[in-house]
């Protein structure tokens, strides 16, 4: 489970509407580490230290299985070796419409480095063949656990 800790921050969440992604995220399976030594878990905190990452993906319900694995196999082949990753949680909805990607970096430019790799564009456009996609760069503005 992930480990949910609370800081003060000066910084705010750029998108609107990213209240309940934090609680989502809480019921994601545990990250990878970077190195695959070690299942790692995913923090969540206010702080000006990390990246946070948000992708919204909708898909018809048929699709989301398909997505979700072409999400996986991109994670797991080709973003956790990227400089810079953290983790990443895939959540999907109930509904079967959308696809919530939920990850964290050491910093942006780690994550422009990766958008500019020569293999994301192949990758993402049989992603965008059947879903459509907001990103949003954000900040945990603040975090509320027991």
């Amino acid at each position: 489970m992930p480990v949910i800790e609370s800081e003060l921050s000066r910084r705010v969440v750029v998108a609107a509407g990213l209240a309940g992604v934090a609680a989502l995220a809480a019921a994601a399976a545990p990250a990878i580490s970077q190195d695959r030594s070690q299942p790692m878990q995913t923090t969540i905190r206010a702080t000006d230290e990390l990246a946070t990452q948000v992708n919204v993906f909708t898909v018809e319900p048929e699709d989301q299985p398909k997505l979700v694995q072409l999400l996986k196999e991109g994670t797991e082949g080709f973003f956790s070796k990227k400089g810079g990753w953290i983790s990443t949680n895939l959540l999907s909805s109930k509904d079967g419409r959308r696809v919530i990607v939920y990850s964290q970096w050491r910093s942006l430019k780690d994550i422009e480095a990766f958008r500019q790799d020569p293999n994301f564009g192949p990758y993402f456009k049989g992603i965008a063949a059947i879903a459509k996609n907001e990103t949003i760069s954000c900040d945990v503005a603040w975090v509320l656990h027991a």
